[in-house]
């Protein structure tokens, strides 16, 4: 079978979720026996997300070859269960920087470089190479932004490019667009979305699909009218109505046929009865939890949810294999206090740190992560988040009081949380941290390897500053286990409490590797341990 490429474009406005709709293909595909390989096309001008900030921006998606991507990376992830890499993302910003690398190289040979066709050239070169990478029998693509965006043009000029030389019997496009609902009238109206294909024409590209984002249930006469007038076929359009549980995506586009007419536009033939029994299995579990445990998620970036947006997607993961739904309580570090923290915090049935830079919020942080070790509740550090329950332990029961991070205070005599070797000097912002997998070697009895089942793991990082190991052995001594090493053991991956159920703090990102049907290890017995401190909680309250 010839290599099919399917692109998925949005329109009248942005945040559809496109992401969802190819993740969901993907797995949709996948069930039926192709090999699927995603991709998101970004149009900013940064060469990575990697320095953009959270409140712009949300996460950074972190594959396992250290690129630093979009945050529809994760949902790739998620739903097609496949690990991404360095092709799955790309931005304007690198798509210039390759070719004035190149001009500049002479690789041109005098030529004058313009948009049309070195830009183009280079995007399409990308497109093609995560097939070559991957040996995929499909390839996604998903062209970030709106429709009609000034700097969306080389893409969607690169993707009409792609279909022509492809061939239209091995290439598909659909079209994301808003269906809204007026209160007023009680209706839908079909008129932006037609605006919006007539845009999407104007560059040379008919949709074969339109995929209807809506809140409510759009009549057939609505959807007829909308294949009629953006020259699709009537089963061409098919509504994707906002659901409870974001999971349940794929079920309700399998039930409405989107894969079954993709492979019939492609003439693509299953090489396996599509299986989807898991995943089902997986909602009704989901459907089933009818018991809530309160999270605190202590962080600096709250304001935008979408800047831990994987943390929050393990997190329910971590819940619903144990039977419980996980309510997040979104703790803003910058308003926690010593007057308030035990106050804000006391509902928690687990506090959770995630990652972070810059030394905004970090107080805060420290009274979450010392509220959890004085009080015995289960306590999650991630990255920055173990790095912070390093400097509270060094400040609390080494009585160092000024510990700190070189991130924060490069003048404090006791910095337990210290530049790498290899990143001393004024090295760029970008691409110069630790990226990407790497192993961590488990120490035996600890709620690490309880956690794992496993004496190695490989897990994915995303940071500058590691823990200075000329404190480990006075750490040690005041019952810190430093229970995940490198495998020279130079390195300090995870470290947790003797004396605690759950207080557990790792360098890495573990919550990247976290699947709906898979949950990582380390979020499912922390939400375990939440799940049991919550239920003995409550039972105290009821005997007083």
């Amino acid at each position: 079978m010839n290599t099919k490429y399917i692109f998925v474009t949005g329109g009248v406005v942005s945040g559809l979720g496109k992401g969802i709709t190819a993740a969901s293909l993907g797995r949709l595909l996948k069930a039926r026996g192709f090999r699927v390989a995603a991709q998101k096309l970004d149009p900013y001008i940064n060469v990575d997300p990697g320095t953009m900030s959270p409140y712009q921006h949300g996460e950074v998606f972190v594959t396992e070859d250290g690129a630093e991507t979009d945050l529809d990376l994760g949902h790739y992830e998620r739903f097609i269960d496949e690990n991404l890499n360095q092709f799955s993302n790309l931005t304007t910003g690198k798509v210039y920087w390759n070719v004035l690398q190149k001009e500049r190289r002479g690789e041109y040979l005098g030529e004058t470089v313009q948009v049309i066709p070195h830009i183009t050239n280079e995007i399409k070169g990308f497109i093609y190479s995560v097939q070559k990478k991957t040996d995929a029998d499909v390839v996604i693509t998903e062209i970030g932004g709106t429709t009609g965006d000034m700097e969306s043009q080389p893409f969607l000029e690169a993707i009409r490019q792609v279909g022509h030389e492809v061939g239209r019997q091995n290439c598909l496009f659909i079209h994301v667009t808003l269906v809204p609902y007026l209160e007023s009238s009680k209706e839908h109206k079909s008129k932006p979305t037609q605006h919006s294909v007539k845009e999407l024409q104007s560059f040379g590209i008919m949709p074969d699909m339109i995929i209807a984002r809506c809140n409510h249930p759009i009549e057939p006469g609505v959807l007829k009218k909308i294949a009629l007038f953006c020259n699709v076929k009537e089963d061409c359009v098919i509504q994707n109505l906002t659901l409870p549980v974001l999971y349940e995506a794929p079920l309700m586009l399998e039930k409405a046929g989107f894969a079954e007419i993709v492979m019939r536009e492609l003439s693509m033939e299953p090489s396996i009865p599509c299986d989807l029994a898991e995943w089902r299995t997986m909602v009704e579990r989901i459907k089933r939890c009818d018991r809530t445990v309160r999270i605190a998620l202590v962080g600096k970036y709250v304001q935008l949810q979408d800047s831990y947006l994987s943390v929050a997607e393990a997190l329910k993961h971590g819940g619903w294999c144990n039977g419980v739904k996980v309510e997040i309580d979104w703790v803003d570090s910058e308003q926690l206090a010593a007057g308030n923290a035990a106050g804000r915090l006391r509902e928690a049935a687990g506090i959770i740190v995630p990652g972070g830079f810059g030394d905004r919020g970090i107080e805060g942080m420290i009274l979450a992560a010392r509220y959890a070790r004085e009080h015995k509740t289960p306590y999650f550090g991630i990255c920055l988040g173990m790095q912070i329950a390093a400097i509270e332990f060094a400040r609390n029961v080494l009585h160092y009081s000024d510990a700190n991070s070189a991130e924060f205070d490069p003048e404090s005599a006791h910095r337990v949380i210290d530049l790498l070797p290899d990143q001393q000097g004024n090295l760029p912002k970008g691409g110069t941290m630790r990226l990407g997998a790497y192993p961590c070697k488990i120490k035996e009895g600890t709620v690490l390897a309880h956690s794992y089942q496993a004496d190695r793991v490989q897990e994915r990082h995303r940071h500058r500053y590691e823990f200075n190991n000329s404190f480990r052995p006075a750490f040690i001594q005041h019952g810190m286990v430093f229970c995940g090493l490198s495998p020279d053991e130079h390195l300090v991956e995870a470290m947790e409490l003797s004396d605690a159920a759950f207080y557990l703090g790792v360098q890495y990102h573990p919550e990247f590797k976290s699947r709906p049907n898979k949950p990582h290890p380390l979020f499912r017995r922390f939400i375990a341990a939440a799940s049991n401190y919550d239920a003995q909680s409550r039972e105290k309250t009821a005997q007083n």
